[in-house]
């Protein structure tokens, strides 16, 4: 995937804005156990989480594993 420019973070953050995503969590089954390494998540998720990894240089499993670790942090 090709690094975005300015403009296309600005006009993606302005798009999903303007327009969130619809995201019903009961179609949306995160961890089960048939699959215990799935996640499923929308398409704005995803391209949040592509632009934070080309912004980071990081995988997007090391940026979850950084929200997760924070979240837990603040809740203690």
């Amino acid at each position: 995937m090709k690094d975005l420019t300015d403009e296309e973070y600005d006009a993606l953050d302005e798009y999903y804005t303007k327009n969130p995503p619809d995201v019903d969590p009961r179609k949306n089954k995160f961890l089960t156990e048939d699959a215990p390494n799935l996640v499923v998540v929308d398409d704005f998720s995803i391209r949040w989480l592509m632009v934070k990894a080309i912004e980071t240089e990081k995988s997007t499993a090391e940026i979850i594993n950084e929200m997760i670790q924070k979240e837990i942090a603040a809740s203690n």
